[in-house]
This record gives structure tokens, sequence and C-alpha cells, in this order.
């Protein structure tokens, strides 16, 4: 049996001058209890940029109280024809395209200068990242495992309320190639039961733990109703970039992975995080868009 073993070293532990410069700003894997109270969403809600795009002025004056270097691009509108997502070459199992498996893939497929973040298990609950990616209209995606948001759902009701997409990370965050069939089957749909019951939705999109993964871990997460197994093309940690690539770069339609930690595990924030992603990724001219309007 085939296992794909991704080179995610740091576990749980882990993880600008573009077009509107510093000019422009001139112009115009359990953390704290947010007391968050917003109901959950039956379904998925479109993101606030694209429902209710905020002044130039309000994005202004967000990109300054949050120390960036530039205020972030504006993702273009999601494609009207989705583009075909399929197995990333060498990460295939035997069997992916026969029985019609979940691609596992780490860049979507278009010309556009865009780039997803996707944030992983749910340990570190920061109110403050809540406020920043709503005040700054940047779309992400979190895979969520059980264990590190079940002391605080309405956590991420509030996310998913504010236009963000919740998907499944597992129950329990194990290295599934050393499960059984039944064993990865159990995780991946006790998660979906769960995720259905306290955000109204099971959803279709997973990622293996560590990006570790067999047959069987596809075969079940089909079975659990996954039709899509993302992992990332590159990781932002709060003092540096690793990248899957030999260019070390960015390009369109990459994913981006970063964790939910704080300083027990990280020389800084979430905040601080963000601030170099987002600073990164507008410096070369990507806008972040959101990975679901995609797929």
């Amino acid at each position: 049996m085939r296992v794909v073993v991704q080179n995610d070293k740091k576990g749980l532990k882990a993880g600008m001058a573009g077009l509107l410069a510093a000019a422009a700003l001139m112009s115009g894997c359990a953390g704290p209890d947010t007391g968050s109270t917003a109901r959950p969403a039956a379904g998925q809600q479109p993101h606030k940029a694209a429902a209710a795009p905020d002044s130039h002025a309000a994005l202004v004056a967000a990109a300054r109280r949050w120390g960036l270097d530039a205020v972030p691009l504006r993702p273009p509108a999601p494609p009207k024809v989705k583009p075909r997502i399929t197995a990333r070459d060498g990460f295939e199992v035997d069997g992916q395209v026969e029985d019609d498996l979940p691609p596992v893939f780490t860049t979507i497929p278009t010309r556009q200068k865009v780039v997803f973040l996707t944030i992983d298990d749910g340990w570190n609950k920061d109110p403050r990242f809540l406020r920043m990616m709503n005040d700054l209209r940047i779309p992400y995606t979190a895979f969520l495992s059980n264990y590190l948001v079940k002391d605080d759902y309405g956590f991420f009701r509030t996310m998913q309320a504010e236009g963000h997409t919740l998907n499944n990370h597992t129950l329990t965050h194990p290295y599934l190639p050393g499960l059984s069939y039944e064993e990865q089957k159990d995780e991946i749909c006790g998660m979906q039961a769960i995720m259905k019951k306290q955000f109204g939705k099971a959803p279709t999109v997973f990622r293996p733990p560590y990006g570790n993964y067999n047959g069987d871990t596809l075969r079940a997460a089909k079975s659990c109703g996954i039709k899509y197994a993302p992992i990332w093309d590159e990781e932002v940690f709060v003092d540096h970039w690793e990248y899957r690539e030999w260019d070390r770069g960015l390009h369109p339609g990459d994913i981006v992975l970063t964790h939910f930690r704080g300083k027990d595990d990280w020389d800084g924030t979430m905040i601080d995080d963000m601030r170099r992603f987002l600073n990164k990724v507008t410096r070369e001219g990507y806008a972040v868009a959101r990975l679901e309007d995609y797929l």
C-alpha cells in the first residue's frame, strides 16, 4: 500500500511595496474563551468581501491599524467556470482515477494572481485575529480537529458567520496511514458528524493531518462525503516561510498553510503571523481569494 508522506517537520508546533503601499496608507492545535455569541450558520455564507465590499478608505485605515505595509489587494470575482481539480503528479494513490478518489493537490489551476490562505487545527483562539481578518476582509479556510476546538465551538461559529469556511481535519489529528481503514473512517466521518451538528453542514473538503495519507485515507474520506483533499504549497510562520517548490516563491493559485498558534508555540501571535503573510503576498502582487470559490 502506497503511503504519501509530507515533509511537515514542524507538525503541530507549526505549523510591500504593492499596488497600494505606504503612500496609499497615508492617503487615506485550546486558547482563551472569547465569549463569542454568534449563532451558527445553517450553510456556507458568502464572504463579506464579496457580499458588501468596504470603502477603500476603510481598508486603508484597517491596514494602518494592523501595522501592514500596504492595503491588501482585492481578489477578482470567482470564476464562472470552476477549474478542473486533479491530484498533483506524484501525489496519487493506487485507484485514484478508477475509484474517483478525492484529489490531493497543492495549487489551484488558475492564471489569476491569487493565493489561498488555510489555517489548521484550532488550538489558539485569539479574538484579535477574528477582528483583524474581518477588518481587512481577508477570506480564509479553517481545517478543524475536534479535540482542539471542542472547548469553544462558538469561536468558530463567529468565524463561519463572518463568511469563512470550516473544513475537516479529523477528530484527534492522528498519523492516518498508521491506522486501519475503519479507524481512519471513524476519524474522518466522526468529524463530519460533529461539524454538521455544531456548524450546520458537513464539509466536502478535508485535509489529512501532517499532509500524510494513503489509499485507505482517500477511500474513507470519499465514504464520508469528501470530494477534495487539498494540502499546501507554502507554509508561513511568525518568523519565516517554508516552500515546497525549488524556486521558493509564490505562484498563481498556491495554497498557503499556517496554524492557529500563539506565543506558547511561536515567538509571536496570530497577528504577527498574518502581518508577515499579508505583507509578502501584497508586495508580490497577489490577492487572497477564497478556496471554495474555485472548487
